[in-house]
């Protein structure tokens, strides 16, 4: 490896620290409610090695826990990351030609928001090496996370473990909340996606014949398109200079 790729490489590592600090606490409440549900701490590692995303392992649990169909945790899985796909079509533009199928695989896999804004917003174009860098050091974060998180909840007193569990909630309030105060159309995407869910919830004929998992999609799917109808992101047209 020469000097220019392994500081490449390194430099990926680096920028990924706090991605991985970040994946560890995110992680631990996964491998926590992983445990929940009987997975062993195997299992729950190999999860998060495979996936490396918390939306969809998160959701993917109570499907998993009630014995769901393949069928159901495909679309749901599919509906909740399909954001990667528009990601790694925008990362792609800035990938030499010269960059193979197999490298292009590679960076693929580890393709989550945090990591594609780092290698976004990187100047110029984007060296396979300082992708891989920031991949190995994020999922290490995510695993090791998980493992922790997994083995301590078949260790420790129940009552502590509830407690640990909320930590996911409140890391999703955490992403939504501070959006919502300055944009009226995230607060309605939110309050609009929270009175579904009370709907498919607590009406007695919608919640016994619709799983967790299609209330999820069909919510999911619904309150995207109505705001992409009703409210679309309007992009800036740059003034054209003469």
């Amino acid at each position: 490896m020469s000097s220019e790729a392994k500081n490449e490489f390194l430099e990926g590592c680096k920028d990924a620290i706090p991605i991985c600090l970040g994946y560890i606490a995110v992680s631990f409440a996964f491998g926590i409610e992983a445990a929940k549900i009987g997975m062993t701490t195997f299992q729950a590692a190999l999860t998060s090695l495979l996936n490396v995303t918390s939306a969809g392992q998160f959701s993917a649990l109570d499907v998993i826990a009630r014995n769901g169909s393949f069928i159901e945790l495909a679309i749901l899985q599919f509906i909740i990351n399909l954001r990667y796909m528009l990601m790694s079509t925008a990362l792609s533009q800035k990938l030499s030609s010269k960059v193979g199928t197999i490298q292009r695989l590679g960076i693929s896999y580890g393709v989550t928001d945090e990591i594609f804004a780092l290698s976004f917003f990187r100047k110029g174009s984007l060296n396979p090496l300082y992708s891989y860098g920031l991949i190995i050091t994020s999922v290490f974060g995510w695993v090791f996370g998980t493992v922790l998180g997994a083995f301590s909840g078949q260790i420790l007193p129940e009552r502590l473990i509830s407690c640990l569990g909320l930590a996911i909630y409140g890391m999703f309030i955490a992403i939504i909340i501070p959006d919502t105060r300055t944009n009226r159309t995230i607060l309605g995407i939110v309050v609009s996606a929270m009175v579904l869910s009370s709907i498919f919830t607590y009406v007695p004929v919608l919640a016994s014949h619709i799983s967790s998992g299609f209330r999820i999609i069909i919510i999911t799917v619904v309150v995207a398109a109505f705001a992409a109808y009703f409210a679309p992101v309007q992009e800036d047209k740059e003034e054209i200079k003469p």
